[in-house]
């Protein structure tokens, strides 16, 4: 249990050499962060011993008090008079945990009716907001400076029941057990847990992380779900999904990367015919420079789509060179240019049949598409969210940020194209619920390929606007404007992997002109 403190108790406690401050009614002692404060000192001498929360929110995110002063609270304030507002403040509250401002969250968190969603879907992503808040919002700067999301959050995310769900559904209780995020039974997944669990982890408002976590699964793993052999299957998927190891997808190269069908990466059979030789390039590759399996697409017959094939090479093949690419964002991804020479791989590690690949790169492509539009629609919400807040709080000429029409209307541009994507993505996923794979894939890869360009231009639009409203803040990296400045940044990592906007949008036209009567 905590300590507790008057605030006459932490008045005392106002130098150099014995510095308490309170902040949202808990007390921190900083005397040893007075050193190491980036404004100096004298700011944090200023507020020794008194109540500092106002001073604090015109600087600082919530989540400073989860990474940085954490460390350095020593119990709460209490006082009679306060005790009883907090019980009138209880009485006020909402039956939803969930955020009170509208539009910073889903409409079926703050207890909107949905014909969507069951107890199971509450439960889930209770657990995983949970999981999110702890394990994830407090390192994720520390993660994206380092360019790397340590191992051991991979297997807490296991552990916690919801890393599998990355490669899509069914579960497979073989691979994955059957503990799953909320204590719910696997048979009762569906699509909407899906779209829960990235939704959520993308709260965090870092691309690079949730593409760390879940991006190699999502789409390089598939393919070996879907076409590898039982040995390749047991061998592979066990240890990616406890998060014991990574494995990405490598399609893109130097030369281009929407064209699929003309890709160069060469695999040529041995003699004996027990090995292929791979040699080739693959540039942008998520995931690339720590992962443990490269699930690659190759040339193994003539030009065209009919001549791609797809291996799984191991990162302890001889030949195999990873090298980290300096990108804007996504930093935490572990962007890649992976080089194989003169690779052997058995031919057991064929995923598929030869010559026949093309199929297994397009199967996963409405998968892929749907957990971009999730992301982008959520971080579009994060933007969104941050401005908000910080209009609240901000002030200029006398009042508040809210307080000034201009500023009420960016937020309503982005509040109301928010919705209307989260509603369109649900609607989509109610459709995929109920259809099987290929008939999803035929009916809905065109509607598909729209909702991931909208959504990524709805993101770039709310981070643009969300940027206007800092200002200066979200010029710079970390602070206040951390979130907004970072996913700035990231846009164009949905605007052009996974079918760049220009091609997704043409591609949903020519579905309507295919399936057009007229």
């Amino acid at each position: 249990m905590s300590k507790t403190f008057t605030a006459q108790d932490v008045a005392s406690h106002n130098t150099a050499n014995d510095c308490w401050i309170i902040v949202g009614n808990k007390v921190y002692d900083v005397t040893p962060f007075l050193e190491e404060h980036p404004g100096g000192k004298k700011i944090l001498l200023k507020v020794g011993g008194l109540d500092a929360t106002k001073e604090f929110i015109k600087f600082h995110n919530d989540s400073v008090l989860q990474s940085v002063a954490a460390k350095y609270y020593i119990g709460d304030v209490v006082a009679a008079s306060e005790k009883k507002e907090e019980k009138k403040e209880e009485k006020k509250k909402p039956k939803t945990k969930f955020d009170t401002v509208p539009y910073c969250d889903p409409a079926w968190y703050q207890d909107f009716a949905s014909p969507y969603y069951n107890d199971s879907h509450r439960r889930f992503r209770d657990a995983v907001r949970d999981f999110v808040e702890k394990e994830i919002m407090p390192f994720v700067d520390e993660w994206d400076d380092a360019k790397k999301v340590p191992r051991e959050v991979h297997e807490k995310c296991f552990k916690a029941g919801f890393l599998p769900i990355a490669i899509g559904l069914p579960w497979s209780r073989e691979y994955s057990g059957d503990y799953v995020a909320g204590g719910i039974s696997p048979d009762e997944l569906d699509t909407f847990h899906e779209l829960i669990l990235v939704d959520e982890l993308s709260r965090c408002g870092a691309g690079g992380v949730v593409w760390a976590l879940m991006g190699g699964l999502g789409i390089g793993m598939p393919p070996v779900v879907h076409f590898g052999s039982d040995e390749l299957k047991s061998r592979v998927i066990p240890p990616c999904v406890r998060g014991e190891k990574v494995i990405c997808l490598c399609i893109t190269e130097p030369s281009g990367g929407s064209d699929v069908a003309n890709l160069t990466t060469v695999a040529t059979k041995t003699p004996d015919g027990k090995h292929y030789i791979v040699n080739g390039e693959k540039k942008w590759i998520t995931n690339g420079t720590f992962a443990d399996y490269f699930t690659v697409a190759v040339r193994t017959g003539d030009k065209g789509m009919g001549g791609i094939s797809m291996l799984l090479i191991e990162r302890d093949m001889p030949g195999v060179r990873t090298r980290a690419m300096k990108c804007s964002g996504m930093w935490g991804s572990g962007t890649a240019y992976v080089t194989f020479e003169d690779v052997k791989v058995p031919v057991e590690n064929l995923i598929g049949e030869e010559n026949q690949g093309f199929m297994c790169i397009m199967y996963n492509f409405n998968h892929e598409r749907f957990g971009l539009a999730v992301q982008a629609t959520r971080f579009a919400r994060v933007c969104y969210e941050e401005a908000f807040r910080y209009a609240m709080k901000r002030k200029t000429f006398g009042k508040r940020l809210i307080d000034h029409q201009a500023i009420r209307t960016k937020l309503a541009h982005m509040a109301r194209q928010i919705e209307s994507t989260q509603y369109n993505l649900e609607a989509m996923v109610y459709q995929v619920s109920q259809m099987n794979h290929f008939e999803a894939l035929t009916k809905l890869a065109g509607s598909l390929a729209l909702l991931k360009a909208q959504s990524s231009q709805l993101m770039e639009y709310c981070a643009r606007e969300a940027a206007q409203i800092f200002g200066g803040l979200s010029y710079t990296c970390g602070g206040q404007g951390a979130k907004v400045e970072r996913l700035y940044r990231e846009v164009r990592a949905y605007a052009i992997p996974g079918g760049s906007e220009e091609i997704m949008l043409d591609f949903g036209m020519k579905m309507a002109v295919k399936k057009s009567k007229l």
